[in-house]
């Protein structure tokens, strides 16, 4: 009785409570997860140096491209080069192109960089995990793996998650590299301003500070979507259909997670202000 007669307010309680209960379920998923590393270290040292190879390099058709160090290099590089562009043409305007390098180093740091270096690793490393753990599951390999005494979440998920942390240093530092080298190689080369004038605000403005907070947003951002993918994978099913929607939820969860990051770090690391005067 009450259901037909509230048929909408009915299905608006199932659906939140659904979501409610697979909020839940991820949060004990990604406990679990993490709790399993030094299980992972110690018996699945093999197969986490395997996964940082695979994720660093590629394979397949993404080895011929290199990866995620390419893909993720290169978005950062025609990102630097976006940012020298438009603070170039947007300095001008009123007369101090000069701080072009001062934009460059802020910008790429704080925002750009590990933004963009966040959606490489969902659409390189995350989306990978996530369709090779659904195939894992819709073809009944983890279950496989549970009737031989193997724990799947630390010899699945938790090497994946090392694997990233391990693999996310090297690889955003050089994605940072190339966002530098773009915004001055298109403020020096493409526009002529003096190279002396370009390192002398860059240098000023670039805070050591600022780079190790990156880094940190960096690692904040891997851990999040190698969580996010591999629940998604290890839970997809539905045939080779309910993988492609796994992947698909997993990608959508993971954007709106990094831009979710970047800005609480950068409330509570900058405050509302920037943590940035500029006079004189």
């Amino acid at each position: 009785m009450y259901t037909h007669r509230f048929a909408r307010l009915h299905r608006f309680q199932r659906r939140v409570v659904g979501q409610v209960d697979q909020i839940g379920a991820q949060a004990l998923f990604d406990i679990m997860a993490l709790a399993t590393i030094p299980l992972a270290v110690r018996r699945y040292r093999k197969e986490t140096l395997r996964l940082v190879a695979e994720i660093s390099m590629g394979t397949g058709a993404l080895a011929l491209i290199g990866g995620s160090v390419v893909i993720v290099g290169f978005l950062t590089l025609f990102t630097g080069g976006t940012i020298a562009v438009q603070g170039y043409s947007s300095l001008g305007n009123v007369g101090i192109e000069a701080l072009t390098g001062f934009f460059a180093a802020f910008i790429n740091v704080r925002i750009a960089a590990p933004v963009i270096a966040g959606i490489g690793l969902s659409a390189t490393i995350g989306a990978g995990a996530t369709a090779q753990l659904g195939a894992m599951r819709v073809s009944d390999e983890i279950d496989a793996l549970e009737s031989m005494a193997i724990r799947p979440v630390p010899y699945l998920v938790s090497t994946r998650l090392l694997a990233g942390l391990l693999a996310i240093i090297p690889l955003y530092a050089l994605a940072l590299l190339a966002s530098f080298f773009a915004s001055r190689f298109a403020t020096v080369v493409l526009y002529g301003q003096s190279g002396g004038t370009y390192d002398h605000y860059f240098s000023t403005f670039l805070i050591a500070s600022d780079v190790m907070w990156s880094f940190f947003q960096a690692v904040v951002m891997a851990v999040t979507v190698m969580l996010i993918h591999t629940y998604y994978g290890y839970n997809a099913a539905g045939g080779p259909a309910g993988v492609g929607r796994a992947v698909g939820s997993a990608v959508r969860t993971s954007l709106v997670a990094v831009v979710t990051v970047t800005l609480l770090i950068s409330l509570a690391v900058y405050g509302r202000s920037g943590n940035f005067n500029l006079s004189g």
